[in-house]
């Protein structure tokens, strides 16, 4: 497995070995002793499985307390996934990196806890598997606006066409406004 930085040192790309034959391939998804190796010692708690179609864009999530890192991989598809430091005492606070994932490329994406994330569906449909450090906690769950002028997200919208969003989502507060982590 590589450990790729991105422009947020924390925020890491994660390559795995992948070897194929006649028959499709093989990867270790996770690997515990080889990441520690690297300096990742992320420890889960659960393991979530998200479906979307197409100019669906879910997020941009987190939680103030019980703040949750997240090991994102797609098994179906493809994704453009972003992570937003909102760390206020972080010197990258506000600043964002996003990578495009999916079931061909297999990278995965580490966004640690003080994070905000979210993803932009890509292809027709995509499955999304990740793993959290910290169990869900909804009355802690935050969501920072997917548009936010001050974040400036480089979203690939499908034809420019507005993303596909949940109610909760359509509602998200814009960073200035929004409850942030104090480390």
């Amino acid at each position: 497995m590589k450990i790729i930085p991105t422009e947020l040192p924390e925020v890491l790309l994660i390559e795995p070995q992948v070897f194929f034959d006649e028959r499709g391939f093989f990867m270790e998804t996770y690997h515990a002793r080889k990441l520690a190796e690297q300096g990742f010692t992320a420890e889960f708690v659960q393991d979530n499985h998200s479906r979307s179609q197409q100019g669906t864009l879910r997020g941009l999530h987190y939680q103030v307390r019980h703040a949750q890192g997240k090991l994102v991989r797609v098994v179906n598809g493809e994704i453009y996934d972003v992570a937003v430091d909102v760390r206020h005492r972080s010197p990258t606070f506000g600043r964002w990196t996003g990578a495009i994932l999916s079931a061909d490329n297999k990278q995965q994406l580490w966004i640690p806890a003080g994070f905000a994330h979210g993803f932009y569906a890509l292809s027709d449909i995509v499955d999304l598997i990740y793993k959290v450090t910290d169990y869900y906690a909804p009355e802690w769950d935050r969501t920072l606006l997917w548009n936010d002028p001050q974040l400036n997200i480089a979203w690939p919208l499908i034809n420019g066409q507005p993303p596909v969003l949940s109610a909760k989502d359509a509602q998200g507060q814009p960073l200035a406004q929004a409850d942030v982590f104090d480390w």
